[in-house]
């Protein structure tokens, strides 16, 4: 049985009346996996989480490297970032474990608003294994509370879709990214949520991505946030150039010469007719309704997809051309490739192939419509290939120095 999407509709689908089975939370918004996470506050415990996971199956604890002494900005997005993943539809319930009391309850009291099942357990005081102990007793109770939890048919509306690409080459710009830009022409209409990010590799582009915003307001709001990461990160602290970094090594192998053909193949995910409505800080949740949307992120693929999952987004699409293999504990990925080698050498990672389009039988029309088939049967509950391989790859995305 095929694992992957080589679909060729023959003819432009309809999708005004398009639906999928998820799970509506407490409030209102529908996630499409059923996750009882244990969240670590902080790198000090990460033990705790992990060994709560161990005692009670169908849990997951999502270790991450930050959260102690970190300030000011830092640590609003650290917050943010914990609170949006606790938060995520796809995510049911949360037990949260930090070493100290006081920012573990701010946590809880964060993803409390959604109205989801949260408790938070703090180590100090208590040790390791009386906050096992606690916590497992509790994560057990929230477990079984999900196992009954029932999918309900869900309009095409109800689901909010991010994209970031990687290891981009030239078949990337030409194939998988068109595709999704593609997938968003034709479901922005019908009322989804979707986002783009990756900041610095609009880098020599920036022009046309500053002209999709929806008006000059926020055409200025991109751009200034653009300008602030190129100036006070980029320019700050580089060396030469970018070319340890940006093009990355696999993406000069894959014939990009420079970031701004990269950053044009970037582009072409947000397709022919998008506008974004709003540019978000890291982490932040779209807030102006549904709609195209802007995320300052990184273009690191576990940093952007976990910040892109905290503001929300249930569904992850992912053009590669030379293979990422990119996962998220919480969203499921969907790859998307149009490189006939990577289908050849990693074929178990891609989920849509595309590469028909560089062989001239299959159009765009017709790979966007297969791309758009392969989010709602991942949102009806296939497996993507990352989450069958088992990749969940969590990264916090760090300012600066802790002090």
């Amino acid at each position: 049985m095929p694992t992957k999407s080589t679909a060729k509709p023959t003819k432009t689908k309809s999708h005004a009346n398009l639906s999928f089975h998820g799970w509506r939370r407490e409030n209102g918004r529908v996630g499409v996996r059923n996750h009882v996470l244990i969240l670590p506050l902080d790198d000090l415990s990460n033990s705790v989480c992990e060994a709560i996971a161990n005692n009670i199956k169908g849990t997951m604890a999502i270790p991450h490297a930050y959260g102690r002494l970190q300030f000011g900005a830092d640590l609003d997005l650290h917050f943010r970032t914990l609170i949006g993943t606790g938060s995520n539809p796809n995510v049911a319930a949360v037990v949260v474990v930090g070493i100290e009391d006081q920012w573990t309850k701010i946590v809880v009291d964060g993803i409390a608003k959604t109205g989801k099942p949260v408790i938070g357990f703090g180590i100090e005081g208590h040790g390791d294994i009386a906050t096992i102990a606690k916590a497992s007793y509790k994560a057990k109770d929230f477990v079984q509370w999900a196992s009954e939890l029932k999918r309900e048919e869900c309009g095409i509306a109800d689901l909010w879709v991010s994209t970031k690409c990687g290891e981009s080459d030239t078949t990337t710009g030409l194939a998988s990214c068109p595709t999704v830009g593609n997938m968003y022409d034709k479901l922005i209409p019908q009322k989804i949520y979707g986002v783009f990010g990756e900041t610095s590799e609009i880098t020599g582009a920036e022009h046309l991505c500053k002209a999709r915003a929806i008006n000059a307001e926020i055409a200025e709001k991109w751009y200034k946030m653009w300008k602030a990461y190129q100036d006070d990160v980029i320019e700050a602290h580089k060396t030469n150039d970018l070319s340890d970094s940006q093009p990355t090594k696999g993406n000069i192998a894959g014939g990009l010469t420079s970031i701004e053909e990269k950053a044009m193949g970037n582009l072409e995910k947000i397709g022919r007719t998008c506008k974004f409505i709003d540019a978000l800080e890291p982490a932040e949740a779209p807030a102006k309704g549904p709609g195209l949307y802007y995320m300052d992120t990184s273009s690191a693929a576990a940093e952007c997809v976990t910040l892109m999952a905290a503001g929300g987004y249930v569904v992850h699409t992912f053009p590669t051309g030379q293979g990422n293999v990119i996962g998220n504990p919480i969203v499921p990925v969907i790859k998307i490739s149009g490189n006939p080698k990577t289908l050849r050498t990693m074929a178990e990672h891609i989920d849509v192939d595309v590469t028909g389009i560089l062989r001239r039988d299959q159009t765009l029309d017709t790979a966007g419509d297969a791309l758009i088939d392969m989010v709602i049967r991942t949102s009806n509950g296939r497996l993507t290939a990352a989450e069958a391989l088992g990749h969940r790859e969590f990264s916090m995305t760090k300012l600066y120095r802790s002090a």
